[in-house]
């Protein structure tokens, strides 16, 4: 088919245009911003448009001869008053797929019962009866919680689990909900391509377990090799407090915290599996899905993250591709030099090894001392060659993630850290001779880990500043 995808950089969106492809859909992609489409795998395998949900004319050359369309976009974070948005741009798609003839439209919104619910899952409710006010037939998948590598729920489980070993939290630990792998949602929303009812339909998605999010904390826990955590639930703790607690030890910004955390006390299990279980297809259970979120982000292989969003200000080391997206931190610095972008480029690959890191050689031997007594690799792999360094290979407490030549290198670090680290340089060309930026990024683990940053922010200001300065004077004397 020749099938339309909205929110096409987003979470599910990203990885829906990867599945739709395998299976030989025509796609394309509507977006709000053409270089973050550029940026993904599939960008030259794809039709892109330029445009939005609430412009009818974008719209409508976007839609022109599709049979089908997803409907992936929400406005949760862009502004207090997002709900709105979202009805109007669920009213503008509405009209305009009925106008270009399509056959069907499919949406992800998420699972409601009930009354009194919060103003997110009130608008994804909303968003759905108003796309199946309208001729085209609607099949609107409404999900649990997902659960995948660089998910949003995924993510907040992560540090709330990772970051506090011992944690007061609000009483919805105890709601009950069915998560379900983002695999499983994929698979859900490629069938239903095949739907040729002609009528709208309403399909509740969830995995093979129901669990608490205090149960799903432990569980993460046990596959994430860490302690048992206690949890003391507390009545005190409003919407408000708990999504200020959640943005200072997780990556979410209150903006976004806090109508996902409003939503928490809400029961969202499935109550009417017959209509999912007519696609044949059985989800994997909860600890099969941490488990291959957790490989997927050893690996390497998180394809997109919840933080590409394009409402989200949360921090990303751009183009790092073994972060699933956090809090980093980051000390960057920029310079001018007038040696050719070549002979910078060539200091910067000679860090390291008998060369050593070109400003306070003794603070470097001290940190590798130090690595050394705490069981880490220290100074002394060196490096392999005096010049020449190739991807994966070790450079003394560090690990060479990417290269390429004459323009960027990025190391791992590889000693004893509470986090991650890397380093980065970028060589670039100017009128006079060369830029040089040089970016050391930080992604703590826990309480440990940002405490740590802070006592050693005076020494980086101390060693980074001199290293690059000093990097740039020895291409200049050649």
């Amino acid at each position: 088919m020749r099938v339309l995808v909205t929110g096409a950089t987003g979470y599910v969106g990203g990885r829906l245009v990867s599945r739709l492809l395998e299976d030989d859909h025509e796609v394309r992609c509507l977006v709000r911003n053409e270089s973050k489409a550029l940026r993904h795998p599939w960008s030259d395998r794809v039709e892109i448009f330029t445009g939005d949900v609430t412009d009818a004319a974008s719209l409508a050359a976007a839609l022109e001869g599709c049979e089908a369309a997803y409907y992936l976009v929400h406005s949760m974070g862009s502004s207090r008053h997002f709900s709105a948005d979202e009805a109007r741009g669920a009213t503008t798609f509405r009209d305009t797929a009925a106008e270009a003839g399509v056959d069907r439209i499919i949406y992800l919104g998420g699972i409601v019962h009930g009354e009194g619910l919060s103003t997110h899952l009130s608008s994804r409710k909303k968003v759905g009866e108003i796309l199946a006010q309208g001729p085209v037939p609607v099949t609107e998948m409404r999900a649990a919680v997902i659960i995948g590598s660089g998910s949003i729920s995924f993510e907040m489980l992560r540090y709330l689990t990772e970051v506090l070993p011992v944690m007061t939290t609000p009483t919805w630990v105890r709601t009950r909900c069915q998560p379900i792998a983002i695999r499983d949602v994929l698979e859900y929303l490629v069938a239903a391509l095949d739907d040729e009812s002609g009528s709208s339909r309403i399909v509740e998605l969830g995995g093979a377990d129901v669990l608490s999010y205090q149960e799903m904390m432990q569980i993460y826990a046990e596959e994430a090799g860490l302690r048992r955590r206690r949890i003391i639930p507390v009545p005190v703790l409003s919407p408000g407090l708990s999504s200020l607690w959640v943005g200072l030890v997780t990556p979410l910004p209150p903006s976004v915290a806090r109508p996902l955390i409003d939503s928490l006390r809400h029961e969202v299990i499935v109550r009417h599996p017959e209509e999912a279980a007519r696609f044949g297809h059985e989800p994997m259970g909860y600890r099969q899905a941490v488990r291959r979120a957790l490989e997927r982000v050893d690996l390497g292989e998180v394809t997109t993250r919840w933080s590409d969003a394009g409402h989200s200000p949360a921090t990303v080391i751009p183009g790092d591709p073994e972060w699933a997206g956090g809090t980093v931190f980051e000390d960057d610095r920029v310079l001018e030099s007038t040696a050719p972008t070549e002979a910078l480029y060539e200091a910067v690959a000679r860090i390291g090894g008998e060369v050593g890191y070109y400003a306070l050689g003794w603070a470097w031997s001290v940190r590798g001392f130090i690595d050394r007594v705490v069981g880490g690799p220290g100074l002394r792999r060196g490096r392999r060659h005096p010049t020449d360094l190739r991807p994966g290979e070790s450079l003394d407490f560090w690990r060479v993630l990417r290269i390429e030549p004459g323009h960027l290198l990025e190391l791992e670090a590889e000693m004893r850290l509470p986090g991650r680290a890397w380093l980065r340089f970028e060589i670039s060309g100017t009128e006079t001779g060369s830029r040089l930026r040089q970016t050391a990024y930080f992604a703590p683990r826990g309480l440990w880990g940002r405490l740590y940053w802070v006592a050693v922010l005076p020494f980086h200001a101390l060693i980074f500043g001199r290293m690059a300065r000093s990097i740039a004077a020895r291409a200049e004397a050649g």
